[in-house]
């Protein structure tokens, strides 16, 4: 797996400059760059920095992120990968956590093609870029976001669910493939919903 070179701060004077595939751009909440409706949606829980590798310009465009909850019944799953497919091939940008194993297959269905995409790990950067992901970085269709520090190297239920919150907080809309009741996607569509996003799932 090819290697990140480390971060360095994204300023003012470059701050819509797309990130190189493989170098590492830091944003803190100061920077001219730093995404505003993080602050605007999360307020203090919001993420002190990012951690960008790719196209950064690619947070400039609308969004829809995508969520599935772990446990999904088999009539949510190939409704869910069908529509992947659509966004696909109709060039919208997908935002997600990707880590489900249902995210997982709709971003590999999304890599077959070259519509932008933003993963947003819950962990810290990568030392190195998963092989799978390169190709996409290389053209310029990537953005891996991470709203952890460097010492965050293994998921977690709670690294997990604030991933989530800073996915949704980004997105201009959201895409549920399902939703477990009381689960941790259910009480995330509440706030979505109080943010005034439009909000689509299979099983509500």
């Amino acid at each position: 797996m090819p290697a990140i070179t480390p971060p360095h701060s994204l300023q003012a004077a470059d701050a819509h400059t797309p990130a190189l595939a493989g170098q590492a751009v830091v944003l803190t909440a100061g920077d001219a760059a730093y995404p505003p409706q993080l602050l605007a949606r999360l307020g203090q829980q919001a993420p002190t920095c990012l951690t960008l590798v790719g196209n950064a310009s690619l947070l400039t465009l609308p969004k829809t992120a995508l969520f599935c909850s772990a446990r999904c019944p088999g009539s949510a799953i190939l409704p869910a990968y069908d529509q992947a497919a659509r966004w696909r091939d109709g060039g919208r940008c997908i935002i997600s956590g990707f880590h489900s194993p249902v995210e997982s297959e709709c971003l590999r269905i999304l890599l077959r093609g070259t519509s932008p995409v933003i993963i947003c790990p819950a962990r810290g950067p990568f030392k190195r870029v998963p092989p799978d992901w390169q190709k996409a970085l290389d053209a310029g269709n990537l953005l891996i976001v991470s709203a952890f520090p460097v010492t965050e190297v293994r998921v977690t239920a709670e690294l997990a669910r604030k991933r989530n919150e800073v996915v949704a907080a980004l997105a201009n809309e959201a895409w549920f493939a399902h939703i477990t009741p009381g689960g941790n996607n259910d009480l995330l569509s509440a706030s979505l919903g109080r943010w005034g996003l439009r909000i689509e799932s299979q099983n509500v």
